[in-house]
């Protein structure tokens, strides 16, 4: 089981104005203690990509926290980023891992597969993540329960995130049993997302 309570892993929204996101996030890193950045763009431009890494990577880095990016691992040296997040499970964790050297950051959503998360982590993974964590009508609608972190906390040294659908309930009762959560458009699609997110996590904070 986790002895300290779990660190906060933000995801940027799919969609941001580079006019005003930088802002919004440098507020929250400047008053929540934050371990890491996930550039979780939706866009596919490569142009466009580049500037979001490129903004946020001045802020993250000036605050010495990690910034990756979801998916792009061709990007991951190009930008200065700290690594990547693959959306495949463990498919290529291993050839990933190998491409970006051992100083990289590289992590896997596995879904809720337990086999899918050990076998991310034989293959180099840093940590794995599991969601949705939360109640969720998305996709089939399955969810990450509380059973399948217990057990990993239990069992498994790589570190865990929980993410997907959390709400102040879902963090309070998985609080010892993860590592991390992965929260993003909990705070992001909310007016104040500084105390937003200190509303989520009041109960471990």
């Amino acid at each position: 089981m986790a002895d300290d309570k779990p660190q906060i892993y933000l995801l940027t929204p799919p969609e941001f104005e580079l006019s005003s996101f930088p802002d919004s996030l440098a507020r929250v890193l400047d008053n929540h203690q934050i371990a890491c950045i996930r550039l979780a763009m939706a866009s596919r431009d490569e142009d466009r990509l580049a500037r979001a890494a490129d903004a946020l990577r001045e802020i993250a880095h000036g605050r010495d926290v990690a910034l990756v990016i979801e998916e792009h691992v061709a990007l991951v040296e190009r930008l200065g980023l700290d690594g990547v997040h693959l959306t495949d499970g463990s498919r290529s964790v291993r050839k990933v891992r190998k491409d970006l050297g051992k100083d990289a950051i590289v992590g896997a959503f596995c879904k809720t597969s337990r086999h899918d998360g050990m076998t991310a982590g034989e293959a180099g993974a840093d940590y794995v993540a599991f969601g949705p964590a939360g109640q969720s009508a998305l996709g089939d609608g399955t969810q990450a329960g509380r059973d399948l972190f217990a057990w990993w906390s239990e069992m498994i040294e790589v570190p865990v995130v929980a993410e997907g659908a959390l709400d102040s309930e879902v963090i309070s009762d998985l609080a010892p049993v993860t590592d991390f959560f992965g929260i993003g458009d909990e705070i992001w699609t909310q007016d104040d997302p500084v105390a937003a997110l200190s509303r989520l996590i009041a109960g471990i904070s």
